[in-house]
């Protein structure tokens, strides 16, 4: 293995504007993951290993350095702090100005956490704890989702710097005591050990976590470690084979080929960072590997054509290596500029000249964010910069004399860095504090409509009973009814998605000696507002055994809204009706139906009646709620409330009756064949013979995608109250 050498590779800057242009362009126009992140990933860790490799082996080589210069990690941070922050900023504040101009305040708080989620570094976590999809742009996407990737890299960069300075000390410290601790040869070994044991940890991880949980599993630190720890691999062990140039230019063009074609081929979501992502970062090592310099020829006559691949030559091009240039600067803006652009348009897709005007602003934007902002605070704050002569080819490519006129560019960024520099932070300043002021806005928002005046207000009464609606604002506001919760969520009494414990609730009478268990995924309880009245009201207690996102079910591979599997769901689901047979309530509530896959209307699962079976053997009666319309229109699912916020109405807003529903409730015919089975049906609460309105009697019915408002419920309670009598009589009161 030969010593991997300092020389800046041109080529590679090159490959990474290339990878960068295919982020770009699979985004605006096609809906893909492109596997130019993994390129970029690759190339990061190559670069970066490679650095502190030369650093650790520096450290033995010359005694000037001392222990504490060896490990001291501020210079390299702040040398990371220099070259990523500052563009960084730029679009951050960016974001936060046109999140206020474009966007409804409905989605202001969400993505001013993500604005300090993505400044942290921790947006890949933001994401996979929200199961965020990273797919396909739509207007309902947020503007910093691509930050993810970001914040990998600088957790990357983070914990190998400080693992490799930790490493660096050992070594220093032990080579006084051991001298060959300090040869070079054995300094690549340790690290080169450590690294490989790393990734493939790494990646066993992510390929095991595929078939768990593939959302978390796309954005989890660990399963990404190793990508950017291959290029690291090749940055301590490039083999040293000496293969002919032809052979090498077919390497690379095959590589690069493959790299170019592998976001058609590979679903990048359902498959990264697991066995398929070899392909992009194999390509990129390939592509690495081609253009390394060659061993020296052996013998006094031996030739070989040691001159780089004519793909490497091509890579070090002008134009690719300016594309390289601005790349990190491009993959920060092309994004939030399509996001707000579909949300300025209200659409979900850029047409083939909108998508080029995004992506010819994008390049504009990156081009003045590194000229005017990323250059001046990287070199005119850093004094100590190393020799013009020694920087890479692309930064100081000028006519004339190019140390004569880089030194003029460094002394004018010297003159306004400082300034330039104290802005940016003033305003980084301001619109932290300005995002946390929100944040504790929202936070301070108390939704209490229990005591709403009824003729101001009728909601569903408007519907079912024809109550007359006065013309007032409706009640939630769209911000507030965002925090229209029911009363298990914020009791704490409901599982979440990772929560595998059987939480019991107790509403209504708690005295009363009839019991209604309420049991299932979110679309059941967000029905518990109305029975936690009629309880109270009629004498009969309410027990809640409820999980995010798991209705009850023997499906064998239950999976979440997003298509991620759930195998929590299964063993829950199995053990939560074992313990509500167990507490022998005398009803059980619970959601009956789904809407249809990929078609109108909705339907009965057949995973759904062996559960309702399983209680109805045991003596106990099953409410089946047929399952509320889920917003949606011709451009896809609505967020009601935003909807509203952006100046949408309760028609614009709302749901085709006939595209969410069937005529008849899915589950009546097995009420007919199970006796102890009561389908019941509100959804005439909801919709009238045409449309399923955002807005009913002056309420707001739903809080966000797809879930009922708690105050819309409570104003359900009358005729859920009439139809759940008709089934069992005691709950009214024991008066049939």
């Amino acid at each position: 293995m030969a010593r991997t050498t300092s020389a800046h590779r041109t080529d590679l800057d090159g490959l990474r504007g290339i990878a960068i242009a295919l982020v770009a362009v699979f985004h605006v126009w096609f809906g893909r993951v492109s596997g130019g992140v993994d390129v970029f990933l690759t190339l990061s860790g190559y670069f970066f290993v490679g650095s502190l490799l030369r650093h650790a082996i520096d450290a033995q080589q010359q005694p000037h350095i001392t222990l504490g210069a060896a490990v001291n990690p501020w210079p390299r941070l702040a040398r990371l702090g220099r070259r990523l922050l500052p563009a960084l900023a730029t679009v951050l504040l960016a974001v936060l100005v046109l999140t206020i101009v474009i966007l409804p305040q409905t989605r202001w708080n969400a993505i001013g956490q993500e604005l300090t989620a993505s400044a942290l570094y921790y947006q890949n976590w933001y994401l996979a704890l929200n199961s965020q999809d990273y797919l396909a742009a739509s207007s309902a996407n947020s503007p910093l989702q691509h930050i993810w990737s970001m914040s990998v890299q600088g957790q990357f960069f983070l914990a190998t710097l400080l693992a490799a300075l930790a490493g660096t000390g050992a070594i220093v410290v032990g080579a006084r005591l051991f001298a060959p601790l300090a040869r070079p040869a054995t300094i690549r070994t340790i690290v080169g050990v450590a690294v490989l044991t790393v990734a493939v940890v790494s990646f066993w991880w992510a390929t095991m976590r595929m078939d768990v949980n593939q959302q978390w599993n796309y954005f989890d630190t660990l399963s990404r470690l190793w990508e950017p720890l291959a290029g690291g691999l090749l940055a301590v062990w490039m083999p040293t084979w000496r293969v002919s140039r032809w052979l090498r230019t077919v390497a690379a063009a095959i590589a690069l080929t493959l790299i170019l074609t592998c976001g058609w081929w590979i679903d990048g979501v359902a498959s990264y960072p697991g066995p398929w992502a070899l392909v992009p970062v194999g390509s990129t090592l390939v592509i690495i590997w081609a253009g390394a310099a060659q061993r020296p020829p052996r013998g006094r006559h031996a030739r070989v054509d040691d001159s780089p691949p004519l793909l490497s030559r091509a890579l070090a091009s002008p134009w690719p290596v300016w594309l390289g240039a601005i790349a990190y600067s491009l993959y920060l803006w092309h994004w939030p500029l399509l996001i707000f652009y579909l949300s300025w348009r209200g659409t979900d897709h850029a047409s083939i000249l909108a998508g080029a005007a995004v992506l010819t602003a994008s390049v504009m934007l990156a081009w003045l964010t590194k000229r005017y902002i990323e250059d001046p605070l990287r070199e005119g704050l850093l004094r100590n910069e190393r020799p013009v002569h020694e920087r890479p080819v692309h930064e100081r490519r000028v006519h004339g004399d190019p140390s004569r006129r880089a030194t003029s560019a460094r002394r004018r960024h010297l003159g306004y860095a400082p300034v330039l520099a104290t802005v940016l932070v003033i305003l980084t300043v301001a619109g932290g504090v300005g995002v946390r002021l929100w944040s504790q806005h929202v936070a301070a928002v108390h939704v209490d409509t229990a005591d709403l005046d009824p003729r101001l207000y009728p909601g569903a009464r408007a519907l079912l009973d024809g109550v007359p609606v006065p013309a007032v604002e409706p009640q939630p506001s769209p911000l507030e009814v965002i925090e229209d919760f029911p009363a298990t969520s914020t009791d704490g009494v409901m599982s979440d998605f990772e929560d595998p414990r059987i939480h019991v609730g107790v509403y209504g009478d708690p005295t009363a000696p009839r019991t209604i268990a309420l049991a299932g995924g979110s679309h059941a309880e967000m029905w518990i507002t109305a029975l936690d009245l009629l309880g109270s009201r009629h004498h009969f207690k309410v027990t809640t055994y409820l999980k995010m996102g798991c209705p009850l079910s023997t499906e064998r591979t239950p999976r979440l809204q997003n298509g991620v599997p759930y195998p929590q769901c299964r063993d829950w689901s199995r053990r939560v009706v074992d313990r509500i047979v167990a507490d022998r309530p005398d009803a059980v509530v619970t959601t009956s139906t789904r809407p249809r896959v990929g078609a109108p209307g909705d339907v009965m699962p057949s995973t759904y009646p062996p559960v309702f079976e399983r209680f109805t053997d045991a003596g106990i009666e099953v409410i089946g709620l047929r399952d509320t319309p889920w917003p949606h229109g011709p451009d896809g699912a609505i967020d009601t409330p935003t909807c509203l916020a952006d100046g949408g109405t309760a028609d614009t807003c709302g749901t085709d009756r006939a595209e969410a529903l069937d005529r008849i409730d899915p589950a009546a015919g097995y009420a007919q064949r199970n006796r102890r089975f009561h389908a019941l049906d509100l959804s005439d609460g909801l919709c009238d013979a045409n449309r399923c309105p955002a807005i009913v009697g002056n309420i707001i019915v739903y809080k966000d995608w797809h879930h009922l408002s708690a105050t819309y419920v409570r104003s359900l309670t009358d005729g859920l109250g009439r139809r759940l009598g008709r089934a069992l009589p005691w709950t009214t009161d024991h008066d049939p």
